[in-house]
């Protein structure tokens, strides 16, 4: 069992760095695998609605998401941790996790996520909602903790001085090692939930 963990911070070693490594200890010592990549410092472009995506499997701009994809389908668990940024998660982040969830044609399904958000005072709840939102709209359990997913800290290691936040961390790392481990039992046994055919539905015909 895997998980891929996500970096969205441009500062590799930074604070949301700090809050990461502390949920990637954890699932290692619950004896989950981890791969850890660092995406907040490319130069990512934003999704352009084109739709090659759906002929080739790819995304037409080839960097970092078409490289991660493939760790994400064989992932059992994803983990996205965003800098705060007016509020919401750092652009780059945004425009990785758009086009990376667009443009993978696998199951998601049963995937387990989890979002972390680190900020220096205020806008963490909000980029922890919209981070979210990409696990709620294709099927992935959403792994909680104690309190929300949130780590304070302003300089680079600050992070580490939040003790409540750290704290929330290992349990976010607990908890999600035991979903994913649930649901490998679960797919075992029952398989994953039945599927209906998709009904889309239109505002304006």
């Amino acid at each position: 069992m895997k998980v891929l963990i996500i970096n969205g911070s441009p500062r590799k070693e930074g604070n949301t760095a700090v809050a990461l490594d502390e949920v990637r200890k954890t699932l290692e010592a619950e004896g989950i695998e981890t791969e850890t990549v660092h995406v907040g410092h490319k130069d990512i472009h934003g999704c352009i609605a084109c739709g090659k995506c759906k002929e080739t499997g790819k995304c037409v701009f080839s960097d970092i998401v078409n490289e991660v994809a493939p760790k994400f389908a064989e992932a059992d668990g994803l983990v996205i941790g965003s800098p705060v940024y007016y509020a919401s998660p750092a652009g780059t982040m945004l425009s990785f996790l758009d086009r990376l969830f667009y443009s993978t044609p696998f199951d998601k399904t049963m995937k387990v996520g989890a979002a972390v958000a680190v900020c220096r005072r205020g806008g963490a709840g909000t980029t922890f909602d919209v981070l979210n939102k990409y696990f709620t709209i294709c099927g992935m359990p959403v792994a909680s903790s104690q309190y929300w997913n949130s780590v304070h800290g302003r300089l680079p290691g600050e992070a580490a001085q939040d003790v409540e936040g750290l704290q929330t961390m290992r349990t976010l790392g607990r908890n999600m090692a035991f979903l994913v481990k649930s649901i490998a039992l679960g797919k075992q046994r029952y398989g994953l939930p039945e599927k209906e055919e998709w009904t889309p539905m239109h505002f304006i015909r």
